[in-house]
């Protein structure tokens, strides 16, 4: 999260000031040898590939800080993050893949930097090799898992992840469903929220939301890494050279790094991505089994989907987008329920014939069930389309309402499952909706700007 905090900040070189600006500040990153005597790596490929850290360290925190977003509890030393970024050798795209940080690992041999032990390959969970070799071994272990060649290695601890994000002024998220963690204190209603530090640790650490755990927090922090990356390219901080400073200062002083990510780096690929935006930027998480391993005295362990996972990690090598975009999905109205989860009968209310057949072929080709056959309404003077929904599936309700903006919704208790849309007199088109997340197992990508909330229309039927 952090490298792509300082790619997005570097772009201020293309101002003219970058310089004159960052001059000075690289001595302020702590440096790391993540590639030390490693031998047998796979080959490079186009573009850079950086391998982002979030540890759990949590030493400089403040007591209050440690209270007041649950922060308590001894560290594992290890990491809670794992994500390897690409940049695209043309500068015009990053790929951001999620390693789930429970994923079935084979350690490399290796030496235990706390006990001295020599280790032989055995299995572990993903973010335990930082406990056991530090950066170096995650970067060995990541290689290996990916057959991809690590450029950059950059950390960021509890820490410096609040001060970057206060740095900035905040970060603003949008949730369309109420986000509760009683584990980290999160407690955020639907709508848009501007997060300061502590708020975003929390928001981005959350794990008991529902019921995915891990896998949900990274789409979370997917998300929160888009709106970051909008902020800063977004603001007038990259215009306002001592605004720059502050936040540069700030970001740069307060991450791990290898010796060859310097600013002068950051400023020179700064240059070459000139408009960069959101748009740019492409997420996804490695797919994982459903049937977890057991493996003896760690426990269950997630095991990548071989096909998949050889797909996404392919692209990377070949610097290939992770996916094909459609520019109509951006367009399209976030939701909580899914519409592959509705059902939906649709009846003409107007006098127009076709218009409940169209209306129907539109709510299948943006994924809601529907049963193929319209009907006519009772009463076909209907002014205003409206949603009959059992209480029930009030939450499945407010999504078919966000495929008609403006539409009524009305209880009708007992009608049970399948919802039913009454077009009006004032019916044109049906509205593309998503799921604010992929489908579970899903391979595609998100792309920055698919990161939206929810229009205002809709959720003021909400």
């Amino acid at each position: 999260m952090r490298a792509v905090t300082a790619l997005s900040v570097a772009v201020l070189a293309s101002s003219g000031v970058g310089h004159a600006v960052m001059s000075g500040l690289d001595g302020g990153i702590e440096r790391v040898d993540p590639f030390k005597d490693m031998k047998n790596r796979p080959e490079a490929g186009r573009g850079l590939n950086i391998l982002l850290a979030g540890t759990d360290g949590r030493d400089t925190i403040t007591e209050e800080q440690r209270q007041a977003y649950r922060l308590g509890g001894k560290p594992c030393h290890c990491t809670d993050t794992l994500m390897l970024l690409h940049l695209s050798a043309d500068h015009s795209r990053v790929s951001v893949v999620s390693l789930p940080r429970d994923s079935y690992a084979m350690m490399p041999p290796h030496t235990d930097r706390t006990s001295g032990e020599e280790h032989r390959p055995h299995p572990v969970k993903l973010n335990a090799a930082y406990a056991e070799g530090g950066p170096e071994l995650t970067v060995r272990t990541v290689e290996k898992m990916t057959e991809v060649k690590i450029d950059h290695y950059v950390e960021v601890d509890f820490t410096s992840f609040m001060e970057t994000v206060d740095a900035v002024g905040g970060v603003e998220i949008c949730t369309v469903r109420r986000l509760k963690d009683s584990y980290t204190g999160l407690d955020l209603a639907p709508g848009p929220h501007r997060l300061d530090g502590g708020q975003a640790l929390q928001y981005v650490r959350s794990r008991h939301l529902d019921g995915t755990g891990d896998l949900s927090r990274m789409q979370r922090q997917q998300r929160f890494l888009a709106a970051l990356t909008a902020e800063v390219t977004g603001s007038g901080v990259l215009l306002n050279p001592v605004r720059f400073r502050e936040v540069a200062q700030s970001v740069l002083g307060s991450l791990r790094a290898d010796s060859g990510f310097t600013t002068e780096r950051m400023l020179d690929l700064g240059k070459a991505m000139r408009g960069f935006t959101p748009a740019s930027a492409e997420f996804t998480s490695v797919p994982v089994q459903e049937e977890a391993r057991e493996v003896p005295a760690i426990g269950n362990t997630l095991v990548w989907k071989a096909k998949e996972a050889k797909r996404i990690f392919g692209a990377l090598r070949e610097d290939r987008p992770l996916a094909d975009h459609d520019s109509a999905r951006s367009k399209a109205t976030v939701v909580d329920v899914p519409p592959e989860q509705i059902r939906v009968q649709v009846e003409n209310g107007t006098p127009r014939q076709g218009l409940g057949a169209q209306a129907d072929r539109a709510l299948r080709a943006t994924g809601f069930g529907t049963s193929g056959q319209a009907v006519d309404a009772a009463d076909r003077a209907t002014a205003r389309t409206t949603v009959l929904y059992d209480p029930r599936w009030d939450r499945s309700a407010r999504t078919v309402a966000a495929a008609f903006p403006g539409a009524e919704l009305k209880a009708a208790p007992g009608q049970g499952g399948t919802l039913r849309v009454v077009l009006g007199a004032d019916f044109t088109e049906v509205h593309p909706v998503r799921a604010e997340d992929p489908p579970e197992g899903a391979t595609g990508a998100l792309r920055g700007d698919e990161v939206t909330c929810p229009r205002p229309e809709a959720a003021g039927k909400a």
